[in-house]
């Protein structure tokens, strides 16, 4: 087939993770030629690929989500052989039990997390030592990583470059349009430049907080999404919590991880890290939502709880907060789901909007595209 109307077999919009997984995809994987990347940042992977607990998750999170925790159980080993040099294993990863307020108890996080496969097993004195007995039912060693997201970036940039992909930074798409023929039309402005339009049969909406911010033709997604502004705050901890990743669970309280990227440790907290949240809309942009906000951080709150549970961390350092946009799926609100978002847009043949919740989720949408059915045409530039 030959088409003088169409120039990319492929345009991805959004330079994170997803976006740079799924271009390579297409490209190694399914024969698509040309493809264009498009990121609004000046560089691949700073925005939500960047800014968040950086853990690869191993279905532990999730005792009330068993499809969402299987499926972490499943992909973990994945991950780690896909991306080792991008994978920290070298630290001890604890899950606690509070208490009080939990939803689930000691008991039954131990058969959820025999349910789904993955590892567990008592924890030694020294390491229970570290918590507050009062309020500690029980703590377990677990299997859990954590990813460095410069490293990712870098094996993208390498993938992408080896593959063929045009990555184009600092360049903001603002409308999907249809075109004559299924022809996709993307509009698309580069920072300082003028806009331009690109013509595609396949455009990948990888955009995360973005998703429903185009014009033209483009109805949004049928998924509703709430956004919330986050505060992740990254610590210096003290010898003794130096070498742990720590969350205490199940309900209002706290993880701490390895951020390689700066060599510190993250802090949430499920009370204080969201800041605020909205009903995802066409015509609110939440960057610039972001942007506008103060960023008061709320560290000293999240320090003095956490150190009713954990008093070794009330001797940490706070040195930063990493604010940004979390984009959770409505429907999942009550369990702490995390499915992928995958849709195709009826109004846009050849359109597709994914969202995923954790870094894992990638091969849930690389499977929901090897089910997928690509017509390529002979493009011409």
């Amino acid at each position: 087939m030959t088409s003088t109307d169409i120039n990319h077999d492929a345009i991805i919009i959004g330079g994170g993770f997803y976006g740079a997984a799924i271009a390579i995809y297409l490209a190694k994987q399914r024969g698509f030629k040309r493809v264009v990347l498009i990121e609004r940042e000046a560089g691949l992977l700073r925005r939500a690929s960047y800014n968040n607990q950086a853990r690869v998750h191993n279905g532990y999170h999730y005792p009330r989500s068993f499809t969402t925790a299987y499926r972490s159980r499943v992909n973990l080993p994945k991950f780690v052989r896909d991306w080792p040099a991008a994978v920290t294993q070298d630290f001890t990863k604890l899950y606690a039990i509070a208490r009080r307020n939990s939803k689930v108890t000691a008991k039954q996080f131990v058969r959820f997390c025999k349910e789904i496969g993955a590892k567990i097993e008592p924890v030694e004195p020294a390491l229970r030592a570290l918590f507050e007995p009062r309020l500690i039912e029980d703590v377990f060693l677990v299997e859990e990583y954590a990813f460095d997201s410069k490293k990712l970036a870098s094996w993208a940039v390498k993938e992408l470059q080896d593959c063929g992909v045009q990555i184009r930074l600092q360049t903001r798409v603002t409308a999907i349009s249809s075109g004559p023929n299924q022809i996709l039309q993307v509009a698309l402005k580069p920072e300082g430049g003028s806009e331009e339009l690109l013509t595609s049969r396949y455009v990948f909406n990888c955009t995360y907080s973005g998703l429903n911010q185009f014009k033209g033709d483009f109805a949004g997604t049928q998924t509703g999404l709430k956004q919330e502004i986050t505060e992740m705050a990254l610590m210096q901890l003290p010898p003794a919590l130096q070498d742990l990743g720590l969350t205490v669970m199940d309900g209002p309280f706290f993880s701490m991880m390895p951020f390689q990227a700066r060599g510190l440790h993250t802090l949430s907290h499920v009370r204080y890290t969201p800041h605020m949240h909205w009903k995802d809309e066409q015509g609110i942009d939440p960057y610039q939502k972001l942007n506008q906000y103060d960023r008061a951080t709320r560290v000293d709150r999240m320090v003095r709880d956490v150190g009713r549970y954990l008093p070794a961390v009330l001797d940490a350092k706070y040195v930063d907060s990493l604010f940004e946009i979390k984009t959770v799926l409505v429907k999942n609100e009550g369990d702490d789901g995390r499915p992928i978002l995958f849709e195709k847009h009826t109004e846009l043949p050849g359109c597709y909007s994914v969202l995923g919740g954790k870094i894992d989720n990638i091969y849930d949408v690389l499977e929901k595209l090897d089910g997928e059915s690509f017509v390529l045409v002979e493009t011409t530039v």
